[in-house]
């Protein structure tokens, strides 16, 4: 057994739990890692002629420390060779080969090779089933602009081609747009659609419900949602936000009043999951050309959103 370093033994000598290693150590606790690794493993490589691979494990831990620090792969790479608590999350130490940004990059597009930001994404969900955390009868529906770079200073010199403006208020905003799908009741994430940002919510709201719903809660822009076509035969009740203007005028205790303030407070469990992801893990901005690249990512990240939304059951 090789000894410990002087960085090692003055990490574990130290005084104090930084809130990087409580917030790794929860995630450690919540996170399902052998079904995830049983999920990668049939596509990961096996031993053969070349170099050994690392451990699938220690790839996987990796990734997930890069999402929810929001890293780039030469980022990621630094932060193994300076801070302790994330080698030790990841089963490293300074004195093993870290993996560099190259093999790092590798992991991520073998991700993303086979969608496997989905499947992982349902893997968790049915861990939580496991957990009784299961779907009950309403969703709430919602969409969130995710930022892209406008400038057509790069290679191509043109924009994303996947990424759309659209006009949000008085401003004008340009990306891609995840809506969502969410359990009233638990206020997990259950469907996830991508778009560019210049769909309209109300077109997405067909595959956002997981189809045993009796009740559906929406803001102002789905409004009409129950007209379409699609929802025709769809057995629910539709709690509809109205327009802004016209709840304005309402009477302050009338009963319309009422009712459209329970419906904001029913639609604010919404807004939670985008609260996490944004500003939790960061991600505001898309690091990745293209919508698929981004899905993937935002898939994971929805999965890591459910585990902390339920940790007080997880971990009880």
């Amino acid at each position: 057994m090789s000894q410990l370093t002087f960085a090692e033994a003055e990490f574990s000598n130290k005084k104090r739990q930084t809130r990087r290693e409580k917030f790794l150590s929860k995630m450690d606790a919540l996170i399902p890692w052998k079904k995830l690794e049983n999920r990668i493993r049939p596509v990961y490589p096996k031993i053969g002629n070349g170099r050994r691979p690392y451990p699938l494990s220690v790839m996987l831990r990796i990734h997930c420390m890069q999402l929810f620090y929001n890293l780039s792969d030469p980022a990621m790479e630094d932060a193994l060779y300076e801070i302790e608590s994330m080698r030790r999350f990841a089963g490293l130490r300074l004195s093993d080969s870290l993996p560099d940004e190259t093999t790092i990059l590798k992991f991520r597009h073998l991700l993303e090779k086979h969608n496997l930001g989905k499947k992982l994404f349902r893997e968790i969900e049915k861990h939580l089933a496991e957990h009784g955390l299961t779907l009950r009868e309403g969703t709430i529906v919602d969409a969130t602009i995710i930022a892209a770079p406008s400038s057509t200073k790069n290679r191509e010199g043109k924009r994303d081609p996947e990424m759309h403006q659209t006009k949000k208020g008085n401003e004008w905003q340009f990306g891609m747009k995840m809506h969502i799908g969410v359990d009233e009741g638990l206020g997990l994430i259950h469907s996830i659609e991508i778009t560019g940002a210049n769909e309209h919510d109300i077109t997405q709201t067909e595959k956002l419900l997981h189809g045993d719903e009796t009740r559906v809660w929406g803001d102002a822009g789905y409004l009409g949602v129950e007209k379409r076509p699609e929802h025709k035969n769809r057995d629910v009740e539709w709690y509809i936000a109205m327009r802004p203007g016209k709840r304005r005028k309402l009477a302050k205790n009338s009963d319309l009043a009422k009712a459209e303030k329970i419906k904001a407070q029913v639609r604010a469990k919404v807004e939670h999951p985008f609260l996490t992801i944004k500003r939790i893990f960061g991600y505001s901005k898309v690091r990745y050309r293209g919508l698929a690249k981004n899905a993937e990512r935002l898939h994971f990240l929805a999965g890591f959103t459910n585990l902390l939304k339920s940790k007080d059951h997880l971990l009880a």
